[in-house]
């Protein structure tokens, strides 16, 4: 198994990307992930493990798996402080 990390994933287009250990770029589709469960919503830079498949010399990551749950991030403060008189 290889592994990464997510760039992006468009629910709508049903694709994105992954990026390898090895700095390569692969195409991954909805079907690409193992369990059918694919990403909803934010899944930029979470970690995945996942296989390798070679077609007419394209490569894309297939039985795509999340390896942890993504960490909460807080929301940023628009604005900064601002004092009030």
């Amino acid at each position: 198994m290889a592994r990464g990390e997510m760039l992006w994933f468009n629910e709508k287009k049903n694709s994105g990307f992954i990026l390898t250990d090895e700095d390569e770029r692969l195409a991954v589709s909805g079907a690409g992930f193992a369990n059918g469960e694919r990403p909803e919503g934010r899944c930029a830079n979470r970690a995945v493990t996942f296989e390798v498949s070679e077609s007419n010399g394209t490569r894309r990551a297939e039985n795509v798996v999340f390896d942890r749950d993504p960490v909460a991030r807080r929301a940023r403060s628009r604005g900064g402080s601002r004092v009030r008189s």
